[in-house]
């Protein structure tokens, strides 16, 4: 009997062997030049923020923070220039969300507060700008100037300023931080050797602005084979920046009351400020 049951076994993994398998039919005429297909990101939902109560907070503070895209933790941000594939460049993210009405952007007001609503439209018209250009004769005489549309361009966004607020949480007994706000920066000529940032738009870190996010992935220098997204990058605070602004009396940035290197050690100590009390909490 179990010679049958083996000759059986035997006869049905030969006529398997010898029945054709279905090729993968791949309906792009693009040449994969990789090991496999890649999905990105894929569908991926967000990390939820956990829930916070009004009576469990016992410390608070809000801070601003900037990201420079040249320094060497925040490339991922400015690269890839020329979108491929599923790589795009942060700005290219935004912008393309913006578009689409996935994401809402707010002007840039006095008191820094998100409360008046940017229409695409109305955005777009004050990220183009206008330059006259000087029309001349053939004697060399000026006889008019022409006006020059140049259109935004997002490689011109070499910066990303970022509101938090970091507080204590009773309930959890843990110190942690939620952005609120994200905002792209580019470098305004005052001089031939002096530039200033200039704000652009605010945009809610929300669940949109973060649903957006999720599916853009990053490069992932230890593994490419574990994908990041830029969501994962902000929640996983996995970039360089420091502190330019803290909630005050006076509500001025760092910039106002110093300059060099102590605007530097001012920085530092009200991130030491925040490691401070959170430390102080468990001494008895």
């Amino acid at each position: 009997m179990k010679k049958v049951i083996s000759f059986i076994a035997a006869s049905l993994f030969c006529f398997m062997l010898d029945t054709p398998v279905a090729a993968q039919v791949i309906t792009s005429d693009t040449y994969n030049d990789g090991l496999y297909v890649e999905n990105g990101t894929g569908v991926k939902k967000i990390v939820a923020y956990p829930e916070v109560r009004e009576a469990d907070i016992l410390w608070k503070k809000r801070v601003w923070r900037e990201i420079d895209f040249r320094q060497k933790m925040n490339l991922v941000f400015y690269y890839p220039r020329d979108s491929h594939q599923n790589w795009r460049r942060f700005m290219d993210v935004i912008m393309d969300a913006l578009k689409e009405g996935r994401c809402q952007a707010y002007e840039v007001t006095v008191t820094g507060e998100l409360n008046k609503p940017l229409p695409y439209t109305k955005l777009m018209n004050g990220l183009n700008t206008t330059r006259y250009q000087s029309i001349y004769d053939d004697y060399g005489n000026k006889i008019g100037d022409t006006a020059i549309s140049i259109a935004f361009n997002p490689e011109s966004v070499t910066r990303l300023r970022i509101m938090e607020d970091w507080y204590f949480d009773a309930h959890r007994s843990q110190m942690m931080v939620r952005i609120e706000a994200i905002c792209p920066v580019t470098m305004r000529d005052i001089n031939d050797s002096v530039q200033m940032p200039n704000e652009l738009f605010w945009i809610p870190f929300d669940d949109n602005t973060r649903s957006v996010l999720a599916e853009a992935p990053v490069y992932n220098r230890q593994n490419s084979a574990a994908r990041m997204s830029y969501d994962d990058l902000f929640w996983k605070r996995q970039f360089d920046s420091y502190i330019y602004k803290e909630e005050n009396v006076y509500d001025r940035s760092i910039q106002d009351y110093a300059t060099g290197v102590d605007a530097l050690n001012e920085s530092n100590r009200i991130k030491q400020e925040i490691i401070d009390f959170e430390q102080n909490v468990w001494e008895y």
